[in-house]
C-alpha cells in the first residue's frame, strides 16, 4: 500500500508541539493525516498546510467515541498528548500526580482500545510517545518519569500481545527537542514550592530548576526530530523502540552504568548537587 493511501491519527497536535511536527512530516510523506487536539483553534498552522484536524479530548470517552466515528480506516495511531509535573516527592500533590497518569498513561490505553478495531483491520501500528526519562531517575520529575516508565512497559507488553494479529507497537523514547513543551509546563505548574517545603533554603534556584531552566532552549530542531522519527516508523519492520532527540542515547547507555555514576549525573542534570550544599548546612 502506498503512503498516499495510508492514514495516521496523532493526538496532542497543538501548533509548536511535537505532535504538530509529526503531523507535518507524515503529511509530507503522502499520508492522510488526522491531527487532533482538544482545541481546534490551536491547530491553525496545520490547517493552513491542508492537514485534516479533528477535535479530540483524550480524557473524555465521549470525545474519543465521536472521533472514532469519523474514521473509516486507520493505519497508524500515535499517542502523543501528554504533560509534565515538576515537584519534589515530599511536596507533590497526589491529586495532581494522578492527573498526569490519567493523561500520560490511561488516556493512551483508552484511545488505543477505541481505535483498535480499525488497526486490527489494517494490521496497523500503535506508537506510544514515551521519553528517555522512562529509564532514568531525574530528580523532581518522579511523577513524569514514572508515567513514562509505565507507558513504556505497556508498550512492550502490548507489542507481544498484538503480534499474532499483525499489529505492531512501537515505543518512542524522545530526548531533547526544541518545542513548546517546556513553556507549557511552566505556565501550567508555575514551578512554585509550597509553603513549608523542606527545600525552602534553596527556594530561588530550586524553582528555576523546577521550571525547567536546565532544558528550556536546548535540543534538536523539531523538524529534524520528526523527519528521523517518521523515517524510523516507515522501516519494515519498524524498531520496537526508537531513540530520537538530543542525548536520547542516554536512555539506553546510562542504565548500564553503576548506580553511583547514574546518581551523580542525575543530580547534576537539575543542579541537585549544588542544592545539597545549601540544604545540608
Amino acid at each position: 500500500m502506498s503512503s498516499t493511501n495510508r492514514t495516521v491519527l496523532i493526538t496532542g497536535c497543538s501548533d509548536g508541539g511535537l505532535g504538530a511536527a509529526l503531523a507535518t512530516e507524515f503529511h509530507a510523506n503522502g499520508f492522510r493525516v488526522y491531527a487532533t487536539a482538544r482545541n481546534l483553534s490551536k491547530m491553525n498552522g496545520l490547517q493552513a498546510l491542508g492537514i485534516e484536524t479533528l477535535q479530540l479530548d483524550v480524557l473524555s470517552e465521549e470525545s474519543i467515541t465521536a472521533c472514532v466515528s469519523k474514521l473509516s480506516s486507520l493505519d497508524i495511531l500515535v499517542n502523543n498528548a501528554g504533560a509534565g509535573y515538576s515537584m519534589p516527592f515530599s511536596d507533590l500533590s497526589v491529586t495532581e500526580a494522578k492527573k498526569i497518569f490519567d493523561l500520560n498513561v490511561w488516556s493512551y490505553l483508552t484511545v488505543t482500545q477505541a481505535f483498535l478495531p480499525l488497526l486490527l483491520k489494517s494490521r496497523g501500528m500503535i506508537v506510544h510517545h514515551s521519553s528517555g526519562v522512562s529509564v532514568l531517575h531525574i530528580p523532581f520529575q518522579s511523577t513524569y518519569n514514572a508515567s513514562k516508565s509505565a507507558i513504556a512497559m505497556f508498550s512492550h507488553t502490548m507489542r507481544l500481545e498484538l503480534a499474532p494479529f499483525g499489529v505492531k507497537v512501537v515505543e518512542l523514547k524522545t530526548g531533547g527537542v526544541l518545542s513548546n513543551f517546556a513553556t507549557n509546563q511552566i505556565d501550567i505548574a508555575k514551578a512554585t514550592l509550597p509553603e513549608g517545603s523542606i527545600y525552602a533554603p534553596a527556594k530561588g534556584p530550586m524553582e528555576k530548576s523546577l521550571a525547567g531552566d536546565w532544558f528550556v532552549g536546548t535540543g534538536m530542531p523539531a523538524k529534524k526530530w520528526a523527519t528521523d522519527v517518521v523515517k524510523d516508523l516507515l522501516k519494515k519492520p519498524p524498531p520496537a523502540v526508537i531513540y530520537r532527540g538530543k542525548q536520547s542515547w542516554a536512555g539506553w547507555v546510562l542504565p548500564l552504568l553503576p548506580w553511583s555514576i547514574q546518581d551523580r549525573l542525575s543530580k547534576q542534570t537539575v543542579s541537585l548537587d549544588k542544592f545539597e550544599k545549601v540544604l545540608e548546612k
